[in-house]
């Protein structure tokens, strides 16, 4: 006689007694490659949206040639007098500006739920800031060479020579890095992504300009000078001056330096932390 054991639907869907457990930690290592990863796929961008890259490609070469003819009789009464004190301005210009992009973008991509896809990978969740951190190195890194390149062209030769040059730029790209933590914090706290380009644009274009990266601060009303002494920017305009005219490496490299780290300890845990409460 065959005894047939009747299997009710209960048990057939019963889960297993232990269910593996998969662990959520993930190491330094792997968050490091997580965010070059991120850093990658920013970069990617410009395979299907070149024109996001114009503010690092056609941006230094057009306000480079523009400003050189247009203000160089006027400043200096010749293009190549004025070559020295506007490329290294115009290099701190459009490097700190670009920094703006990193807050504008973090902001689309949020707004455009692409971080909640994230979120669904076994990936550090800190990797889509850092990555985004990471592309806009390369971005500064593109306009910082293409700025000293179409100086050379218009006849700029530097008399701190290839040293002053590579100092100056790493100097640029160090504070611009530091900067786009704030807009970053702007970025993930923002409401949307034209409200950030908005504000942060509405900060910037003003500490560029009172800056005397066109100009020199001494033709400027006493009490805009004054100003200056409390802009980031001015610092940095004069510290690449100084490194790519003379090499000189004075007070106010450090005072750039100083201020670049003071903004990443106090930002970037700002920024982290109001990241991870979103992500």
């Amino acid at each position: 006689m065959t005894t047939i054991t009747a299997t009710t639907p209960a048990a057939r869907y019963a889960a297993p007694a232990t269910i593996p457990e998969v662990s959520n930690r993930i190491g330094v290592a792997k968050s490091v490659a997580n965010s070059f990863t991120m850093a990658y796929r920013g970069l990617l961008k410009l395979k299907h949206n070149p024109e996001q890259y114009f503010d690092v490609t056609v941006q230094p070469i057009l306000f480079t040639a523009l400003f050189a003819y247009i203000f160089g009789g006027a400043i200096a009464h010749n293009v190549h007098d004025y070559l020295p004190i506007l490329i290294p301005g115009i290099m701190v210009q459009t490097v700190v500006l670009t920094s703006v992009v990193t807050g504008t973008q973090l902001r689309e991509d949020m707004d455009k739920g692409v971080f909640d896809r994230f979120k669904s990978l076994p990936i550090a969740r800190i990797s889509a800031l850092a990555g985004a951190l990471l592309a806009d190195v390369v971005r500064y890194t593109l306009a910082t060479v293409l700025t000293v390149v179409v100086g050379l062209v218009l006849g700029y030769r530097p008399d701190g020579g290839f040293a002053g040059v590579v100092v100056a730029g790493l100097v640029i790209i160090f504070c611009s890095f530091a900067v786009s933590w704030i807009w970053a914090l702007v970025g993930v706290t923002g409401k949307s992504a034209a409200g950030v380009q908005g504000i942060s644009m509405m900060i910037m274009f003003p500490l560029t300009f009172l800056s005397g990266a066109f100009v020199p601060v001494t033709t400027m009303p006493g009490w805009l000078q004054g100003i200056n002494h409390a802009n980031p920017i001015y610092y940095m305009v004069n510290a690449a001056r100084e490194l790519m005219n003379n090499n000189a490496y004075t007070s106010n490299l450090a005072w750039s330096l100083l201020g670049s780290v003071a903004v990443i300890a106090i930002f970037a845990p700002l920024a982290l932390r109001a990241y991870m409460r979103r992500a």
